[in-house]
């Protein structure tokens, strides 16, 4: 696992490629989501179980960037049809195939799982595992089968103490804990907008 370097006076969220801050989403366009930085964004992201430190979150960052994955290769094999995640999704479904889509079901789970367990121990004092235990019987957990659910407990109990993470984040605790909110209600919004439509008869197959 390769040591990421936070630079001096910076927070780790700088190290990242593409900040889902910076993911434009089109308000005149019901919101649309665009493709190629939401997938850059969400690479990024998987970083974060790097500095959670331990080889259990290994399989749950594989089954993030394996989602991201199939998005691309929808992304690549139509690209005009594929600028926004939700045009993407309408017109993969019209051919009848439904890989990427299924991809971007996970994948926004998987980012909920993330998003929710960090807002929720940013705001409070609790130890990450915790955190991410609480927030994984909310999202991902009911769609598990039993031979996943035990990889991901082990990775909740292999969480880090929250002192040893957040210093990992920067060493200005009070930048880190407001880019940290920032990045994560950008997060939250997208996943909110996803998930709508995704529940959406339009996203069905």
């Amino acid at each position: 696992m390769a040591t990421i370097q936070v630079p001096a006076g910076g927070t780790y969220l700088d190290t990242f490629k593409r900040s889902f801050t910076q993911v434009p989403v089109d308000a005149e366009k019901g919101n649309a989501v665009s493709t190629t930085e939401f997938l850059e964004a969400a690479e990024s992201l998987t970083t974060i179980f790097d500095v959670l430190g331990s080889v259990a979150f290994s399989p749950v960052k594989k089954d993030l960037l394996g989602n991201v994955e199939k998005i691309r290769a929808r992304q690549l094999a139509a690209p005009v049809e594929s600028e926004n995640l939700q045009d993407l999704v309408r017109n993969e479904l019209k051919s009848k195939s439904h890989k990427a889509t299924e991809g971007l079901v996970w994948l926004v789970r998987g980012l909920e799982f993330t998003c929710l367990g960090l807002s929720k121990n940013v705001s409070t004092s609790e130890e990450l595992a915790d955190s991410f235990r609480g927030s994984y019987s909310a999202t991902l957990k009911p769609h598990h089968s039993f031979v996943i659910k035990p990889i991901f407990s082990a990775a909740m109990s292999a969480c880090p103490y929250r002192k040893d993470f957040y210093a990992k984040l920067g060493d200005d605790q009070e930048k880190v804990n407001a880019e940290l909110k920032d990045y994560l209600a950008a997060l939250e919004k997208i996943v909110g907008i996803l998930k709508t439509f995704l529940e959406s008869k339009e996203a069905k197959w």
